[in-house]
C-alpha cells in the first residue's frame, strides 16, 4: 500500500483530483473562504502528514505539474495579446500603479514587521510576498530573508487576495476592468490572477501583466527601500 501511495501516478492523480474536488465543492457551496487553492493544500498537508510521506519525494514525484505552471505564465501572453487594445493609451497609469502598489506593500510591510518586533531576516522575508514565487525566493534569499518563510507568505497573500480582492473592490467602488486586473495581479500574483481571469477576459490579461510587471519592480524596490528603511 505504502509503494502505491508513493509513486508518481498515485501522488499526480490525488492532486489533480484533490483540485477538481475543491473546485466542485467551492461552486456547490458557493462560500468564499473554500478557495479551491487553499482546500487543495489543506487536504494534501493532511495527506502527507497522515502518510508519513516526505515533502521532497512528492514534490519530485509530482514536478511535471511545476512545469505545466510555467507553460500556464507562457499562456498568459496570448490572452494579454488578444487584450492589448485595452493597454494603449493606459501605459503610464499602469506603470504608475504598479511602482505605487509595489512601493507601498514593500514599506507597509516592512514598518508592520519591525513594529511587531520582527527580526531583520523576518522583514526580508516578508517584503516580496506580493510576487510570483520564483521572483520571491531570489529576492528574499538576496536581501537575508528566509525563502521557506518567504514562500508561505507568498502562498497565504495569494490565497487572501484571491479570496477577499473581488469583494473589497465592489465595496470601494473600483469599476474598472483594467483597474481590477492590476490590483488582483498586483496585490496576489499567480492565484489573483486565477480568480481574475473568472471575472473576465480583460481582467485576467491586465492581471497576467501585474505579475510580470510587479515581479520586476519588487525586485528592483526591495533593495533601495531596504537601505532606506
Amino acid at each position: 500500500m505504502k509503494e502505491i501511495a508513493d509513486s508518481q501516478v498515485f501522488l499526480l492523480t490525488l492532486t489533480v483530483g484533490v483540485y477538481i474536488g475543491a473546485m466542485w465543492l467551492r461552486r456547490k457551496v458557493n462560500w468564499a473562504l473554500l478557495h479551491p487553492i487553499f482546500v487543495s493544500i489543506v487536504v494534501l498537508i493532511a495527506f502527507l502528514r497522515l502518510s508519513g510521506i516526505e515533502y521532497e519525494h512528492y514534490m519530485r514525484q509530482t514536478q511535471v505539474i511545476d512545469f505545466l505552471l510555467g507553460l500556464s505564465v507562457v499562456a498568459l501572453g496570448y490572452i494579454l495579446h488578444d487584450q492589448i487594445y485595452n493597454i494603449r493609451g493606459n501605459v503610464i497609469s499602469i506603470v504608475v500603479a504598479i511602482l505605487v502598489g509595489s512601493a507601498v506593500g514593500i514599506v507597509s510591510v516592512a514598518l508592520i514587521a519591525r513594529w511587531m518586533g520582527a527580526e531583520p531576516a523576518v522583514v526580508a522575508s516578508l517584503e516580496p510576498k506580493s510576487v510570483t514565487t520564483a521572483i520571491a525566493l531570489s529576492v528574499s534569499a538576496n536581501s537575508g530573508g528566509i525563502p521557506a518563510l518567504t514562500s508561505v507568505a507568498v502562498i497565504v497573500v495569494g490565497v487572501f487576495g484571491g479570496i477577499v480582492g473581488p469583494w473589497v473592490l465592489r465595496r470601494v467602488g473600483v469599476e474598472s476592468r483594467i483597474a481590477k486586473g492590476l490590483a488582483m495581479g498586483a496585490a496576489a500574483h499567480a492565484l489573483g490572477t486565477a480568480r481574475a481571469m473568472e471575472l473576465g477576459a480583460v481582467e485576467g490579461a491586465i492581471s497576467g501583466l501585474a505579475i510580470g510587471l510587479m515581479g520586476l519592480a519588487t525586485a528592483i524596490l526591495v533593495p533601495i527601500l531596504g537601505k532606506i528603511l
